[in-house]
């Protein structure tokens, strides 16, 4: 179970993780996108950090998903701003019931499939975020298991997104969502290690 000193300090690793490879997310967005998801994702840690500090965590986790929701969607640009933030509104929804991590991911997974109209396949961060709840809840989900998530993307032709108007010229590129998504969920890894 999920509680608030896990939350902090995935959002530290988060953060560290983020800087430290804003610039490969940058040039993973460059190839198939507008080249900003390194830069939005620091905003995004950034401003996460700033509302921490201002509001530090509490025991009440649905509002502090809630803060990390909303220091998401008003500092990061592009799509990924209300695609992270979607996913973790549906992340303090769900924790005031439940604060299992594999059920918060999971519902995080539903609410950005149905913000970004995405499914399996599509070559977008959902590549990732689905099936991580499944491994979560089979205890499976580790570095390796969450590289091959993020390497999965590669092949995929992108049908969603600004990628997709690249078609197969898309292929042999890893999705940068699916990227930073990565980097999110080692994050975790790292805090409950």
């Amino acid at each position: 179970m999920l509680n608030a000193d896990t939350l902090t300090k995935w959002m530290t690793n988060f953060e560290t993780r983020i800087t430290k490879e804003k610039d490969h997310l940058t040039e993973l967005d460059r190839v198939i996108g507008d080249s900003d998801h390194g830069n939005n994702m620091e905003r995004g840690v950034e401003a996460i950090k700033a509302a921490f500090e201002k509001t530090p965590p509490t025991t009440d986790l649905a509002q502090d998903f809630k803060t990390i929701a909303m220091a998401m969607l008003s500092k990061v640009g592009g799509a990924s701003g209300p695609l992270y933030g979607t996913a973790f509104l549906e992340m303090a929804k769900l924790a005031k019931t439940d604060t299992d991590f594999g059920d918060l991911v999971d519902v995080a997974a539903k609410g950005i499939a149905k913000r970004g109209q995405a499914k399996t396949g599509d070559k977008t961060m959902f590549d990732v975020w689905a099936p991580a709840a499944d491994l979560i809840k089979q205890g499976k989900l580790d570095d390796a298991a969450i590289d091959k998530l993020v390497a999965s993307t590669e092949p995929m032709i992108a049908k969603r997104g600004r990628a997709s108007y690249l078609g197969e010229k898309s292929v042999g590129h890893i999705d940068p969502g699916a990227a930073s998504t990565g980097e999110l969920l080692k994050a975790y890894l790292d805090a409950t290690a």
